[in-house]
């Protein structure tokens, strides 16, 4: 069997990007491809790998401009030749689910969300900054791509989305169902520290819509130190707004990274997430998250066992849950077992389970690779 890993693009580093990690880990001998790779945003897994990209590997500043070449996408998607293979498995939040397959592959798309800036442009767009030409000009431009996003959601033969909130958004913007694969999280590679320091933590993309400046400015007023990780374009809006309890560390080593997780007080975790793994990677080092009640924290977080939540989105709310959170003592055993429910091999064995029922198996590790009757005149895909 041949299979193909499709994912929408490299060029920024994040949980979809695990995802596809997981998903080409999964799938012995698969191709990995997108429409544009960037190396140095690859997952550690994925960096020696040989990806298949489009001609917009080509395009000039890609690493800083990929967003502004948003209506190439479409074009990039469409042109990547996918006709040898018979199962293609598309990691998409945007794009990749509108590839095309072979008449008698299956394509299998594991769905992070509906494409959000074309179906949520409003809220999206609030937070951005943009000038007066790009407020007149890109509703029009999303909708054309929103009814793009329509007609490439016919494309896969089967959805699984991340999270029931992600589920429903797919029912509502595609009309189509899906079953709720919640992502792999790599619960193996954080350990509980013996010492707590006296900071929270932001593990996050600098990005508007994630609500950090809630966390920023919640932090500044109660004078709470706080332990930024992460680079995007909300840089410079955040550091303004912060006091001099808040340390921006950029994106720092995995070494770094583990050694922070584990010896927080909690993570805060302000934004309307579609799954958002950081809560799970935090408690598998046995520490708590504080987050708003939205979104897929309500599936990963258990209120007042693994976390607690606030209820509107103001500095003001997560101040108080901060000091609310302060009273309570919470128990590193039993949010280390609950991040294990949603490790890597819990996410491989429902996808493989998945993939059984929908009538397309995949070798897992160790089995035989080729799964075709090779006989000439026979090679027929086991999934046609």
């Amino acid at each position: 069997m041949k299979i193909a890993v499709v994912h929408d693009y490299f060029t920024q580093l994040g949980g979809a990007e695990k995802v596809a990690e997981e998903l080409y880990r999964m799938a012995p001998g698969a191709t990995l491809v997108s429409t544009v790779a960037l190396r140095d945003k690859l997952p550690d897994h994925l960096r020696d790998a040989r990806i298949e990209t489009s001609w917009m590997q080509q395009m000039p500043g890609m690493k800083k401009y990929f967003r502004l070449y948003f209506l190439l996408y479409p074009l990039a998607v469409r042109s990547l030749d996918l006709s040898r293979y018979d199962l293609v498995l598309s990691s998409s939040s945007g794009y990749a689910k509108g590839v095309r397959a072979h008449r008698d592959a299956m394509h299998v798309c594991y769905c992070h969300t509906p494409m959000r800036w074309a179906w949520n442009f409003g809220e999206y767009s609030a937070r951005e900054r943009m000038g007066l030409a790009g407020k007149t000009v890109l509703p029009a431009l999303i909708g054309v791509l929103r009814e793009w996003d329509k007609g490439a959601s016919r494309q896969p033969d089967h959805f699984i989305a991340n999270s029931h909130t992600v589920a429903k958004r797919i029912k509502t913007a595609y009309g189509r169902t899906a079953e709720v694969i919640h992502p792999p999280v790599d619960v193996g590679r954080f350990r509980a520290a013996n010492e707590q320091g006296d900071y929270y933590l932001v593990l996050s993309r600098l990005v508007s819509y994630k609500r950090l400046d809630l966390a920023v400015r919640a932090c500044t007023l109660l004078r709470r130190n706080l332990i930024v990780i992460g680079e995007g374009t909300s840089y410079k809006q955040l550091a303004a707004e912060a006091g001099p309890t808040v340390r921006f560390m950029g994106r720092l080593p995995d070494a770094d990274v583990e050694h922070f997780v584990s010896r927080c007080k909690a993570l805060i975790f302000p934004g309307e997430e579609d799954f958002g793994i950081a809560p799970l990677e935090v408690a598998a080092a046995g520490r708590p998250c504080i987050a708003y009640r939205a979104g897929g924290a309500l599936e990963t977080i258990v209120d007042g066992v693994t976390g607690l939540f606030f209820d509107q989105q103001t500095p003001e709310a997560l101040a108080q849950c901060i000091l609310e959170f302060e009273k309570r003592d919470w128990n590193s055993t039993v949010l280390q077992q609950h991040a294990r429910t949603f490790g890597r091999e819990v996410f491989q064995m429902r996808m493989h389970t998945f993939l059984r029922r929908a009538g397309c198996p995949i070798p897992t590790v160790g089995e035989e690779a080729n799964m075709f009757d090779n006989s000439p005149g026979l090679r027929t895909p086991l999934c046609a």
